[in-house]
């Protein structure tokens, strides 16, 4: 496989990841439309608080991610920075947001099904994509996959370099990648506002 071969097939997963969580966002939003949450006034704003933490924290470690791996995916093992911990920190990163993104309902049940919702579809994409970086970066990620967990970060084995050389366009996508999930703040108060007002009907109530 050429050098042009290995872009152009990262670049298909990596446009198939977006993909995805734009669709897992869509189909949140949508369920989510005429779902309330039975919390209390008080609880409901301190689990959106927790949420817009976790957005946060989760567009931070996508872009902290980004600036390690940045266009080099298929081209060599990266294990520093987040990537000595764990192997998929841009998914890892991306599931603690959708868990704010589910927080935003007010909701404890929605938040978690959504982080459990994003971390099985992120699971299916990554067992793929380990297939390919198998098949072309051989032994070396081999090694690297026996020795750094794919999901879960092991802090344990965390080790850093003195400098990192980032791709600013990639950095600027994943950069507005990540604003999506401010996204679902504004869109999570103005159906609250419509359920408020009785504009939009209330179906069920989660805890």
């Amino acid at each position: 496989m050429t050098g042009r071969e290995d872009g152009e097939a990262m670049a298909a997963y990596q446009t198939g990841r977006r993909m995805v969580l734009a669709l897992i966002i869509a189909i949140v939003g949508a369920l989510l439309v005429f779902g309330g949450s039975e919390q209390n006034e008080h609880n409901h704003e301190a689990i959106e608080s927790i949420g817009l933490a976790l957005i946060l924290v989760g567009i931070g470690g996508r872009l902290w991610s980004i600036l390690y791996i940045g266009d080099r995916k298929s081209a060599e093992v990266v294990q520093t920075g987040p990537y000595s911990i764990m192997r998929n920190p841009l998914y890892f990163f991306s599931t603690v947001a959708a868990a704010g993104v589910g927080a935003q309902t007010g909701s404890i049940i929605i938040a978690v099904a959504t982080m459990v919702l994003c971390a099985i579809a992120f699971h299916v994409v990554a067992l793929r994509e380990e297939r390919y970086l198998k098949a072309n970066l051989g032994a070396a990620y081999v090694d690297y996959a026996q020795r750094v967990p794919r999901f879960f970060p092991n802090p344990f084995l965390f080790r850093d370099e003195t400098s990192v050389t980032f791709a600013p366009r990639t950095f600027r996508i994943t950069f507005l990648d990540g604003l999506v999930f401010l996204l679902a703040i504004p869109f999570f108060e103005a159906i609250e506002l419509g359920q408020n007002s009785g504009a939009i009907p209330v179906l069920f109530r989660l805890y």
